[in-house]
């Protein structure tokens, strides 16, 4: 029994085509003065449109500073009024816890006044923990938090 055998590929009749290696340019789109202009004409619409939203920021900005400005005097009055609130309920709170306390005058060390010096009737502020003495501890963390990171 006779095998048939597969004859090796050969090239085909007349060869090969010749292999192109010549340099084959890139195909151009724009021309230099084409992008240049086309560059001068973007920077020149995004500058117009930048224009336009800065007017709109600025005209923004300004009325929000006058809204600030109207309603800080109005905001401070607030604050202080609820502070001296604040400071009303700490005293109210003392008297209170201290009631059953032989001698305790309230505002005072065991009678004696804390501030010598000053004229009675004078405002001191309390230290931070003295004013949430008598509130919740998580307020007085969260006042400590804002205060050390603004």
């Amino acid at each position: 029994m006779a095998s048939s055998a597969k004859l090796q590929d050969m090239p085909p009749e007349g060869g090969y085509k010749p292999i192109n290696y010549a340099r084959i340019p890139a195909k151009k789109f724009f021309s230099g003065s084409t992008i240049i202009l086309g560059y001068l004409g973007m920077t020149a619409i995004a500058g117009y449109i930048y224009f336009l939203t800065w007017k709109k920021v600025k005209r923004d900005e300004i009325e929000m500073r006058s809204a600030k400005l109207a309603l800080k005097p109005l905001l401070t009055a607030e604050r202080d009024r609820e502070f001296l609130k604040q400071l009303r309920r700490n005293r109210d709170e003392e008297a209170k816890l201290m009631a059953n306390v032989p001698g305790w005058e309230v505002g005072t060390w065991y009678g004696e006044p804390v501030y010598k010096t000053l004229p009675p009737d004078t405002l001191v502020a309390p230290i931070i923990e003295e004013f949430y003495a008598q509130g919740p501890e998580s307020e007085l963390k969260r006042r400590i938090d804002i205060k050390l990171w603004c």
